[in-house]
């Protein structure tokens, strides 16, 4: 499947959201689907993650964190921009004006951040996850969701590095960081599976070779993990999965919360700038 944007975007550029916009893409509506929810996924961790600004442990994790959670807004902001162009919305009106149950994120993404041990067992998951995805998406027919893929892997790449360098420290620390480390896996691990559920969505033979199938990213994630937790001394938690729904728009109970923190200057104030 192509679209518009197969002769203004290629995989090299050095794209933006302003890119996106300028250079007159449109995605089909299920490809915006598809883009939505990867928006959200990033869009909702940055704002977990923006909680951890003066409340790290060091001031050198303060702003490592920051910077991730700014990669994440960015690659948020191209995947919302190219979703909005189906329907007339831009990046704003999709982060700022939908309700929660029109957002599709995953779970894991709006769990509550917990101690640093809790929100580095999430982040090893979710960097671990996205590097097999955006790896994988780079290669899409869809030249727009490739170069959005192909940018953000590079960036996410020491996301992995920085969770899995952290869990090492954590794991073969101290027994108090190893407990919190694991308590922190077993908060983060029943929401696992559902990064990793193929839906009606993803089986649309119109997004073959547009999209990637989350089922084949499970087998690279979990020899990513294994790795780490070889290292680290660490067993993959004995939990039951979780019941899910983010993608059927079904949000986690915090969603509610992280969208009235992250939308009320935008509601109470719409169309103004700064």
């Amino acid at each position: 499947m192509s679209n518009d944007s197969a002769t203004r975007i290629s995989v090299g550029d050095a794209l933006t959201p302003e890119d996106i916009a300028a250079s007159g893409a449109t995605a089909p509506e299920l490809v915006a689907q598809y883009a939505l929810r990867l928006g959200d996924d990033a869009l909702i961790l940055a704002q977990r993650l923006g909680w951890w600004i003066s409340r790290a442990p060091e001031l050198e994790e303060d702003m490592a964190l920051a910077n991730i959670a700014l990669d994440q807004i960015g690659h948020a902001r191209s995947f919302l921009t190219y979703a909005g162009s189906a329907w007339g919305k831009t990046e704003d009106d999709l982060a700022y004006f939908r309700d929660e149950e029109e957002f599709r994120n995953a779970w894991i993404v709006a769990l509550e951040n917990g101690d640093f041990g809790q929100t580095i067992a999430r982040q090893l998951v979710i960097a671990c996850y996205q590097h097999g995805l955006y790896t994988r998406l780079a290669a899409s027919t869809d030249t727009t969701l490739a170069a959005i893929a192909a940018k953000a892997l590079k960036e996410v790449d020491y996301h992995r590095d920085h969770a899995a360098q952290w869990v090492l420290r954590l794991a073969l620390g101290t027994d108090e960081s190893r407990r919190r480390l694991e308590h922190g896996l077993t908060v983060v691990w029943p929401y696992v599976d559902e990064l990793f559920e193929d839906d009606a969505l993803i089986e649309n033979s119109e997004l073959d070779g547009v999209a990637v199938r989350p089922s084949e990213l499970r087998a690279g994630f979990d020899a990513d993990i294994a790795a780490v937790f070889a290292q680290a001394e660490l067993t993959v938690p004995d939990v039951q999965p979780s019941s899910t729904g983010g993608r059927r728009g079904e949000p986690h109970e915090q969603l509610g919360y992280i969208l009235a923190e992250m939308q009320s200057l935008a509601r109470k104030h719409p169309g103004a700038t700064w």
